[in-house]
């Protein structure tokens, strides 16, 4: 059961001092809705402190008051009310975050994946919202938080990354409704939707040209996949961000139903990022085999490595899972 707004509001107007934080290697989702909800928070007067274990990558530091994002707390934090969004699993706000947090004698679980075990002592978990910064804007409108221009781009930009520039099954008319509204504010999403998708480095376009290369076709070519390795990436100088939306360019071929990135880390795991074209294959299902989980028709897990091995067990895994729905 879910708490109401109300009670979460009621809450966060009786606190002095209120940290937000996200999952770590956030997204646009993530990132635009811990930095929205401060501003708007700060707006009514109220101490916000925002962490992100991983900080702000590089293609969001557009956004504004993106600054206000801290990575190197590591001690307690004396705060009245401690905020988590976008955040699957506790464990998935860090470590050195769940350290920040640790003293924060309340704590707001505000999400919308449909793994969340509601592990807050307030929880709102709308599975059926297309992202947590759609939530945000119903609660913060709903409530009679103040918003601002900038609160309004942190919070488009959550809602256009997380529903693929409005594209997938996920997005509602309400979405619709929520946008229509913010530019009735005389927000620019013209100007933000170059930002995010028109603007990217060259770096970026190098990985590009390396995926098409290398992308890799199995099941008859219904799964399309890449391994992205750690040479890769320091030949080209990838930072934080530049992978993201890069799996679009296997998931939108003619005749793909999954398509799956294999992104090798320092520590020898391999990142999965897996997507779903049909509504019967359900990714996140598979991706909990192996301790991740996620949406539906996007989920995502770690495996240990060598890259080769957990593109063979995850892909099999995938290849079952085709077989059964037919």
């Amino acid at each position: 059961m879910n708490d109401t707004f109300s009670k979460i509001a009621e809450a966060i107007q009786g606190a002095r001092h209120i940290a937000i934080a996200c999952h770590v290697r956030p997204d646009g989702d993530a990132i635009g809705s811990i930095v929205g909800t401060a501003l708007s928070l700060q707006l009514s007067g109220k101490k916000v402190t925002v962490l992100s274990e991983d900080g702000v990558p590089a293609n969001l530091t557009f956004l504004p008051s993106s600054n206000i994002v801290q990575t190197s707390i590591a001690e307690p934090l004396d705060i009245d009310v401690a905020i988590a969004l976008d955040n699957a699993t506790k464990e998935r706000l860090g470590e050195r975050t769940n350290i920040a947090l640790s003293a924060a004698p309340l704590l707001i679980n505000i999400d919308h994946h449909v793994t969340n075990p509601s592990y807050g002592n307030l929880n709102y978990i709308d599975t059926l919202s297309p992202a947590t910064g759609q939530i945000i804007y119903e609660f913060l409108t709903h409530q009679g938080f103040e918003l601002n221009d900038a609160v309004r781009q942190n919070l488009f930009v959550a809602i256009s990354t997380d529903t693929g520039s409005f594209q997938y099954s996920c997005t509602t008319s309400t979405t619709h409704r929520i946008v229509a509204e913010m530019m009735d504010s005389g927000l620019d999403t013209a100007e933000l939707a170059k930002k995010i998708y028109q603007t990217h480095p060259f770096r970026r376009t190098e990985l590009l040209r390396v995926l098409l290369n290398e992308m890799k076709f199995t099941a008859d070519r219904s799964i399309a996949s890449w391994a992205l390795t750690l040479a890769t990436q320091n030949k080209i100088g990838v930072e934080a961000g530049d992978t993201e939306g890069l799996i679009d360019a296997l998931r939108t071929i003619e005749g793909v139903t999954a398509a799956v990135i294999f992104e090798e880390t320092a520590d020898g795991k391999i990142r999965v990022s897996a997507r779903s074209k049909d509504h019967r294959l359900n990714v996140s299902k598979i991706c909990a085999e192996f301790g991740g989980g996620g949406h539906a028709m996007a989920a995502g897990a770690k495996l240990c490595g060598p890259v080769a091995d957990a593109e063979s067990r995850f892909l099999e895994s995938l290849k079952n899972e085709l077989k059964r729905i037919g």
